[in-house]
């Protein structure tokens, strides 16, 4: 076996977690700032209301992310503990699944998506004023699904076999050229919100050229070669049954887009649209360094998982709830500071900007809780257990969220302060029972040490 996936099962976990959190952390993050200095750019260079689109726009994108991390987090899990049984031919063949999978299901999605885009988009909450900045968009990003998709699947099989700094690089590359790319279009070449998505699909091209570079070079435990493109019937379950929360947590996010932007529509228009547009990416830039952890985690679990190493796996929960708490505390700490002058990087209107920094320290209240909900979802995720990852992945945004938005603006006419305090209240339920699964899983791993 390669001595890197060897290391899962032997290493420090403290080192190990160490080694692969911090390549991914990095990749998140700024995968995380481009989705802020793109929405930075397009705020400049085209005004609030393109911002607005990019909020209309985000949940097909979001789809689009879940049907890869779909076949990439289901792929990863299977790879990851099938090299902890020493099976190195099967998490070849469940690579090689992955790969004709994500592109068959990523040109499906991108074909429907452009048959049916302004439809879908009013259903996500367009305006007249936001719908033509959000077509623009979309339609161009559309065109680079497929590189995308296949990229952010490869990614998870990367950091299964161990190698999360290649995976950095991946998203570097990828991030790196967008962030140069954006204002060349958008300023220099006045081509607006369609010469961001122009700089975003170029990148991703890019970046699913180095991914394939690396598979073929012969560095990749995972050599896959043409007979394992052949999809098998047991292969593509087991991608299926686990990856499938990751679909449900990014297709909940578009059913929670459908609601929170067609509930902003109603109680504060255009402008109430903007502001969560905005606030929205902050938050999900505050979210990277977690995903990180988690990331790493999940390869360090799931092997050892499969290893019957149990006491490791208790072992890195533990070390992930504290550095991902930690985490979150900082987060927390910088954006109930200085919000507004995060917010005046996006735009120079005073309205926004002051009502932007109100609805951004509410929307972060309980971040410090979000630690807990990371781990507990990507844990059984990493064992395989497909219906608690399903029920963690959906419990904050579709389970709990959805519901709030929809009834506490209509409770003693709390309007629009019904939807934004209805983030902290979600996140404080969530975490409760996403404490209580998890401490249950332990258990279980402890009785299996006696």
């Amino acid at each position: 076996m390669n001595q890197n996936s060897e290391k899962l099962g032997k290493q420090n976990i403290n080192q190990l977690l160490f080694n692969l959190s911090v390549p991914a952390s990095i990749a998140m993050m700024v995968n995380g700032l481009y989705n802020i200095i793109d929405t930075i750019f397009i705020g400049q260079g085209v005004g609030k209301d393109a911002i607005g689109g990019l909020a209309i726009a985000f949940p097909i994108q979001m789809l689009m992310m879940g049907v890869a991390q779909m076949v990439g987090i289901g792929a990863a899990s299977a790879v990851s503990r099938n090299l902890g049984a020493s099976n190195t031919e099967r998490a070849i063949k469940v690579a090689g699944n992955a790969f004709t999978a994500i592109f068959l299901l990523s040109l499906l999605f991108a074909s429907l998506s452009l048959i049916f885009v302004e439809p879908l988009l009013y259903i996500f909450g367009a305006t007249h004023t936001l719908l033509p900045y959000a077509k623009e968009y979309i339609e161009t990003i559309l065109l680079g699904s497929v590189f995308f998709s296949f990229a952010l699947m490869a990614n998870g099989l990367i950091r299964a076999e161990g190698k999360a700094l290649i995976a950095m690089i991946t998203m570097i590359v990828g991030v790196g050229l967008n962030i140069i790319l954006d204002p060349i279009f958008i300023f220099v070449f006045d081509l607006g919100i369609r010469g961001a998505a122009l700089a975003t699909i170029i990148s991703q091209f890019i970046s699913f050229l180095y991914i394939m570079t690396y598979i073929y070079s012969g560095k990749s435990i995972l050599k896959v070669k043409l007979h394992h493109f052949k999809l098998e019937l047991l292969i593509i379950y087991e991608i299926f049954s686990v990856g499938f929360s990751a679909f449900i947590r990014s297709s909940t996010s578009s059913i929670f887009a459908i609601v929170v932007n067609n509930s902003l529509k109603v109680f504060g228009g255009d402008l109430a649209i903007t502001i969560f547009g905005i606030a929205n990416r902050i938050v999900a830039f505050l979210f990277m360094p977690m995903l990180g952890v988690v990331q790493g985690m999940q390869p360090i679990a799931g092997y050892n998982y499969g290893a019957k190493k149990v006491d490791r796996v208790n072992e890195v929960i533990k070390l992930s709830l504290i550095v991902t708490t930690i985490i979150a505390i900082f987060g927390w700490l910088i954006g109930e500071t200085i919000p507004h002058i995060i917010i005046r990087a996006f735009t120079s209107d005073k309205t926004l900007i002051k009502e932007g920094t109100l609805v951004f320290r509410i929307l972060i209240a309980m971040i410090p809780l979000l630690g807990i909900q990371f781990v507990g979802a990507t844990l059984f995720q990493a064992i395989g257990k497909p219906i608690q990852a399903l029920i963690l992945s959906s419990l904050r945004q579709f389970i709990l969220l959805v519901p709030l938005i929809l009834i506490l603006p209509r409770i003693y006419n709390l309007g629009l302060t019904g939807i934004w305090i209805s983030f902290p209240i979600a996140d404080i339920i969530a975490a409760i029972i996403t404490a209580f699964l998890l401490k249950m899983q332990v258990n279980k791993f402890r009785l299996k040490q006696t």
